[in-house]
């Protein structure tokens, strides 16, 4: 009797697609991380309606003035009424920068804890302490600047669990030949989460509640309190655990994915992990594009408001425009990875490296050419902003999924260990932009965007030599093989070889000898000669199901 087997490749009819429990997850998670950089992007506009205006020196405003003769948009723009903080230039670029310290400390706790006992959990917990911390915000910016820098550290440790713990949830959920797709649309959020809050909070600041600035963290916390309730009632950590979700479905998902996900991961190869010139590949990818990412996310408001001399209404929605256009890239960057993987046009490695190359090169040539505009040129300087940002979108098919793509047992722990490290470009990009722009002019800035660059281009060379699109082999299940030959069992464990290992030149030769003896019959009726019984080593599983349950007969 022949077995129906669900491969990669071919989707039974009965397995859903747009409306199933795992597009419904990659639903939730957009909307999360519309909430993640709701609330981590929230004050890099707000502080430009918080903080009142700072008059530079003599020989700065000269300067300035001779490099950059326009004015604002509004004159009276520069002050305004809401005002409430005497904050200088450092103080502002070290409050956004102290959002890294905290960041930087639970990237890698969180990806092992998600690894190990689930992701939803550990996303869903941090998410509702960012939300608290960011409700608190205003009454705390009121009372001491040393709350302030608490709130942020505090919001980075909390947000900083999010990618690892989706990351290690896609490693269970998400089918080889849907990963691009489904992983890529799940960070269209943090896009989303840009453009939204960026710009609604400059109208806000304007018009909102509590002085205007204060409205943005009300908002934004309580929406995503709200989310913390919806996640934990679609989501579940493996296919086997959903309550809703269908057999059709389950049966697809664990069939195609490369290991065992009823299984809790053991212990982590951090040895191995380290060792891994792949992995090595993808934490320079992820630190190089973090440098662009982090001081265009950062820094991107005051660049309108210094160099191309925007009023807060136009700054809010024009820094939001360059990530409507990262998003487009980064959705149509997922859908066409897979398509052009199904069809094999390029293979896996191929396909991440073409991806993460372009977008490397198109950010670095872009973010030259914005350092040679300014405010008689905006609208050019603002298109090029967008092509840079749209061109960063395209690592969502290269780096970003190529962690599941290599370990997916392990994607949410290898997510946290090159994150931590793609941290430190957002800790260090604001406090490099502020250092570099003293003076606030258009030579000063075209530097910022000089680094960012350089960055490209170095992480374009790395990840195009040692990127790789296979699963590692220490991110492969252990397993114990069985091998029979006749009415002889020979036992074996991982790749490990009997004294006398079997070969296909061995079935050859022993097919030949029957067939000589003329003892072959017809396989059909007489059943296999070999067989190899491979079992999964389960030490901690997640049901009570037959131990049989993880075993697989090999034929031939």
């Amino acid at each position: 009797m022949k077995e129906k087997k669900i491969t990669e490749d071919v989707v039974d009819d009965d397995v859903p697609c747009c409306f199933s429990q795992r597009w419904k997850t990659a639903y939730v998670s957009f909307l999360g991380f519309i909430c993640v950089y709701a609330v981590r992007v929230n004050l890099s506009v707000a502080i430009v309606c918080m903080v009142k205006s700072q008059n530079p020196s003599n020989s700065s405003r000269d300067n300035a003035s001779t490099l950059s003769p326009c004015t604002t948009d509004d004159e009276s723009s520069s002050v305004y009424e809401h005002a409430e903080f005497d904050w200088s230039k450092t103080t502002q670029s070290t409050i956004l920068a102290s959002f890294f310290y905290g960041y930087i400390v639970t990237q890698v706790p969180g990806g092992w804890l998600s690894d190990r006992f689930g992701g939803r959990r550990v996303f869903g917990i941090g998410m509702f302490i960012a939300s608290i911390c960011t409700l608190v915000f205003p009454v705390c910016a009121r009372n001491s600047v040393i709350l302030v820098y608490v709130l942020r550290v505090l919001l980075g440790l909390s947000t900083a669990v999010s990618f690892p713990a989706v990351q290690s949830i896609w490693g269970r959920w998400a089918p080889p030949l849907e990963r691009s797709k489904l992983i890529s649309f799940s960070y269209l959020g943090t896009m989303f989460g840009m453009v939204l809050t960026l710009s609604t909070s400059g109208l806000l600041c304007q018009y909102g509640f509590d002085n205007g600035w204060g409205s943005i963290f009300y908002i934004t916390g309580g929406l995503t309190l709200l989310w913390v309730f919806a996640w934990f009632y679609v989501t579940a950590d493996t296919p086997d655990q959903h309550p809703r979700i269908s057999k059709a479905e389950r049966d697809y998902i664990t069939s195609s994915i490369e290991y065992n996900t009823t299984i809790r991961t053991p212990k982590t190869p951090w040895k191995s992990i380290a060792m891994s010139s792949a992995v090595w590949a993808c934490l320079t990818a992820h630190v190089c594009n973090n440098w662009t990412n982090y001081t265009l996310l950062t820094s991107l408001p005051t660049f309108m408001k210094e160099v191309l001399k925007f009023d807060i209404k136009s700054n809010g929605a024009l820094s939001a425009l360059p990530y409507i256009c990262q998003a487009v890239s980064g959705f149509l960057a997922g859908q066409t990875a897979d398509i052009i993987r199904s069809k094999r046009i390029l293979n896996t490695t191929n396909t991440r490296k073409f991806y993460q190359i372009s977008a490397f090169i198109g950010a670095g040539a872009m973010s030259v050419a914005v350092g040679y505009t300014d405010c008689d040129q905006r609208g050019v300087a603002v298109a090029l902003l967008s092509l840079a940002v749209m061109f960063t979108g395209l690592c969502r098919a290269g780096f970003t999924v190529n962690h599941v793509d290599i370990a997916p047992k392990y994607a949410g722990v290898l997510y946290g260990i090159t994150n931590t490290m793609a941290t430190i470009p957002g800790m260090l990009a604001p406090i490099v932009a502020g250092e570099l722009t003293p003076n606030k002019s258009q030579s000063e800035w075209r530097y910022v965007f000089f680094v960012c660059a350089g960055f490209d281009v170095f992480g374009a060379i790395i990840y195009g030599l040692f990127g790789s699109g296979t699963i590692q082999d220490w991110a492969r299940d252990e397993v114990e093989l069985e091998v029979t030959i006749g009415n002889e069992k020979i036992p074996g464990k991982n790749n490990a070889q009997p004294k006398n290992p079997i070969t296909k030149d061995d079935y050859s030769k022993e097919e030949t000898k029957e067939e000589n003896l003329g003892e072959k019959e017809s396989r059909e009726n007489e059943g296999p000669i070999y067989s190899v019984v491979q079992r999964q080593n389960d030490p901690e599983p997640h049901s009570d199901g037959d131990a049989n349950d993880n075993a697989r007969t090999i034929q031939f």
